[in-house]
């Protein structure tokens, strides 16, 4: 359930840095329930390791049942918080709307309740939610004795309501038998208007003529705003009508007390109504995360007992959302920290990804321990944490007259009261908004006394110190992120183990700044300054360098396998053939063999006309011959049928491997050919063109920048050039 006396561990300040309220808006508009909806609003790291895991588990299992035959039933519900307060309130009664509410309310607790006891194999965790109350028939009874299907009043609900209903049908009979008699009585004299009838206060009046309303006998309620017409209801029936008041007020006093006495047969259920109501609501929640997590392809990691966080292939759920949105393209990142490895000091340029993997990490860190289901690979694992520290952004602030750094230094100050071996700690830019070399030392004082304190956590940062102490530290580790040698473009890659050089001077030559400038730059600072961060890049350019070298290898040594692989294949074929060829030839110099054996005996037969040699000879050529044939078993035979039919399904494995490799290559030859259709040249005003995906063939009139203005005889319009193709040159 929804936990609202939950210690402070995490500050706000944490949640409004990495921008928790973000999650909480998608998770709330994916709520079903207004009361689920505001609820989402209000979600805050939970203390509690028991109550952390087990919402972590619902949130897992409702995802699986997106996936699985056993669909959860809906929990959609109405508030029913007035109706709650109204319970409250001694003599009071409820709307036939609010029992209505209830019964709904109660028929989807016991819907669920009961359908997860039936399945809680598949969800125990949900189960285990549930199991806080039990389903409750007693309401849906006492409110279906009074209420139908619709929310109406039963003729049943009483013996008295079912009289008083049945005495006003009597009477409403007797209203439209008078009213016709005058109508048609009144009608005929021709007293009335075209019109003859309408509706006054809800009663049936005679449109009487204004020049004959003396003639008709009963009471005025209104005239036409002409006053050609006057609205009179007939004598006979007003009194019948005054009867149906009466009847009318009985049947709503009986009705108010039916209420009075259903709504103190649930007033003992109020607690259990409210039980109810957070239950439901819980499970929306729950639902919203199961949603959210499926849309950021989110997965419960394993939460290990020993201190180390490894996110694989770790995506920041913001950012993947809005890439979705926008067709860009989102880079994971894989981090680590141990034991062993507890700080990590990331360097490099700025706009490289620096901010963004600190972020991530520290947002799915607060979303795992606020029960949500996080976009990492599945054999991540992480441990919970007692705090999580940030320092993120300027947050310079004027209303409180401080500086960005005098901002930063209250923060630091209070990053070392908190923190301590179970805190994570994350700082961007660190000991930036001050003199380099002051802030710099002060900085490098800070992350000693962290280091000390055994606490994890990831700085960013361009301080050369800070990147020679995380390298002196036995249990702290440089990082840059990576950037292209050649382009200076930033890769989107976390490298650990190396820290990054700022590429100040080169990005700024590559930005077109005069190297004259530059190296007038150069001598304005420490010559060992430009030579150890040169160091690094050379370093971090070299080992971009051998990470290439390294793919190129691992593709050599795969291609390589793969050519070991066939040429063993072809070798295997080759002397299975070579058997095959040397069993044919072995079977046909045996049957050359007897072949001139008989010849031999025929031509001595020929000659002595001996059959008794003759038959003798035979017998003794064919033992010789069987005595050669070893007699097969029957389960030999078996055996040998068996490997026949083996052999033909290896054979039709391998015709459809063929038929399928065949039309692989068909369709590579067609795509090829789209290709081979498209413009290889630039093209040009005049040439005749088609959209890659169309069939319309224009002329292109005009061409701007990389679009192009095409006549397709009625009508122009405006493409990309690389989404036309050429169809006829100008010529």
């Amino acid at each position: 359930m929804i936990e609202n006396l939950q210690m402070k561990l995490i500050a706000n300040k944490t949640l409004q840095d990495l921008e928790f309220s973000t999650i909480l808006e998608q998770i709330s508009d994916l709520c079903t329930t207004e009361i689920g909806k505001e609820h989402a609003l209000l979600i805050e790291p939970i203390v509690d390791k028991n109550q952390l895991m087990e919402e972590l588990k619902q949130t897992s299992e409702y995802v699986s049942s997106f996936s699985n035959q056993n669909a959860i039933p809906s929990h959609y519900f109405d508030p029913i918080n007035y109706e709650l307060k109204m319970l409250r309130i001694e003599d009071s009664f409820l709307e036939a709307s609010g029992f209505k509410k209830i019964a709904s309310l109660v028929s989807t607790t016991n819907e669920l309740i009961t359908f997860l006891k039936k399945f809680q194999e598949y969800y125990t965790a949900l189960y285990n939610a549930t199991t806080i109350t039990q389903p409750n028939k007693i309401i849906l009874q006492n409110i279906e004795q009074v209420l139908d299907k619709y929310g109406e009043i039963k003729d049943t609900a009483s013996v008295d309501l079912k009289a008083i209903r049945q005495n006003i049908q009597i009477v409403r009979g007797k209203i439209n038998q008078s009213f016709g008699f005058a109508l048609q009585q009144y009608n005929s004299a021709g007293y009335l208007d075209d019109i003859k009838e309408s509706i006054v206060e809800n009663r049936r009046v005679l449109a009487v003529l204004a020049m004959h309303r003396k003639k008709v006998k009963g009471s005025v309620l209104g005239q036409s705003k002409t006053g050609s017409i006057v609205y009179m209801e007939p004598e006979n029936t007003f009194k019948f009508s005054r009867e149906l008041s009466n009847l009318e007020y009985e049947e709503r006093e009986e009705i108010m007390r039916i209420l009075r006495v259903l709504t103190d047969s649930i007033r003992p259920f109020h607690e259990e109504l409210i039980i109810f109501q957070n239950l439901l609501a819980h499970i929306d929640i729950v639902a919203a995360k199961a949603k959210h997590a499926e849309k950021i392809n989110g997965i419960l990691p394993n939460i290990s007992t020993e201190k180390r966080l490894f996110f694989r292939d770790a995506f920041h759920p913001i950012l993947l959302l809005n890439n979705k949105i926008k067709g860009k393209q989102t880079y994971p990142q894989t981090i680590e920290l141990t034991n062993n490895e507890r700080i990590i000091v990331i360097s490099g340029p700025n706009a490289g990804g620096k901010s963004i993997t600190l972020k991530t990490i520290g947002l799915l860190q607060l979303m795992l321990q606020s029960g949500m289901l996080i976009p990492v690979h599945e054999r991540s694992e992480t441990f919970l944490f007692d705090r999580i520290l940030t320092d993120i952004g300027d947050n310079q602030s004027i209303e409180n007259q401080l500086s960005t750094y005098s901002y930063r230094l209250k923060n630091m100050n209070y990053f070392l009261k908190k923190c301590n071996d179970k805190t994570l700690f994350l700082i961007d830019e660190f000991g930036t908004g001050s003199d380099p070399e002051l802030g710099g030392a002060l900085a490098e004082v800070f992350l000693e006394e962290f280091y000390d304190r055994e606490a994890f956590g990831i700085i960013t940062t361009h301080y050369t110190n800070l990147k020679i102490l995380a390298n002196e530290l036995p249990h702290a580790t440089n990082a840059n992120m990576m950037f292209d040698e050649k382009s200076l473009e930033p890769m989107y890659k976390l490298s650990l183990g190396q820290a990054g050089s700022s590429f100040t001077f080169e990005v700024a030559q590559k930005n077109g700044i005069p190297y004259g400038l530059i190296n007038r730059a150069k001598k304005k600072i420490e010559t060992d300054k430009v030579r150890f961060d040169k160091t690094i890049a050379n370093l971090q350019k070299e080992r971009s360098r051998l990470e290439k070298t390294s793919e190129n290898l691992k593709e050599e040594e795969k291609r390589a396998r793969e050519e070991s692989n066939k040429m063993s294949n072809i070798n295997t074929k080759i002397q299975d053939k070579l058997e095959r060829y040397q069993e044919l030839y072995d079977a046909n110099q045996r049957l050359i063999y007897l072949g001139q054996r008989f010849d031999d005996l025929s031509e001595k037969y020929f000659n002595n006309k001996d059959k008794k040699t003759l038959i003798g000879e035979l017998l003794k050529t064919v033992e010789i011959e069987n005595s050669k044939r070893k007699k097969i078993t029957i389960k030999e035979k078996k055996v040998k049928e068996q490997e026949v039919l083996q052999l033909k399904v290896d054979v039709e494995q391998k015709l459809e491997k063929i038929r399928e490799e065949k039309k692989e290559k068909k369709v590579k030859e067609q795509q090829q050919q789209q290709q081979a259709n498209k413009t290889n040249f630039e093209l040009k005003v005049g040439d005749r063109v088609r959209m890659i995906d169309g069939k319309s063939v224009g002329t292109i009139d005009t061409i701007e920048k990389n679009k192009a203005t095409v006549n397709y005889g009625f009508f122009t319009s405006k493409v990309a050039l690389d989404q036309l193709e050429m169809v006829e040159r100008k010529k």
